[in-house]
């Protein structure tokens, strides 16, 4: 099962939980605010999931790619597969780490309004 390649501009590799070896896409889109999003990337993740590894994950985003946690907008990506099974259906979640992580699903309107307006946006 592979994830379509327009989900994400690279492969960023990551500690997981336990320090175990983790990949997933990366899409940084910088504007007025900057929207980092992750995407799941199943099989070809041989770690942590990006949401199991929630802060830890983006906290090392940030270090990498000179950002501030607090100044993004974190999405979280799980990208459809064309699977049969509704598990592996596209999903958004924004993630809001000013406390304890919060997760809430975004509908596709949302996604589409938060993408749209950017040319390398997900199509």
């Amino acid at each position: 099962m592979q994830v379509p390649e327009k989900y994400y501009d690279e492969i960023f590799d990551f500690k997981g939980q336990w320090d175990m070896p983790s990949r997933c896409g990366l899409k940084i889109i910088r504007s007025k605010k900057t929207i980092v999003i992750v995407t799941e990337l199943y099989q070809d993740n041989p770690g942590t999931s990006v949401t199991a590894a929630g802060k830890i994950l983006a906290e090392q985003i940030c270090r990498n790619k000179n950002l501030n946690l607090n100044e993004i907008m974190y999405l979280e990506c799980n990208p459809n597969t064309s699977s049969k099974l509704s598990f592996y259906d596209e999903e958004f979640f924004e993630v809001d780490f000013s406390g304890e992580p919060a997760y809430r699903q975004l509908a596709a309107h949302e996604v589409k309004s938060i993408l749209c307006s950017f040319p390398e946006g997900i199509n």
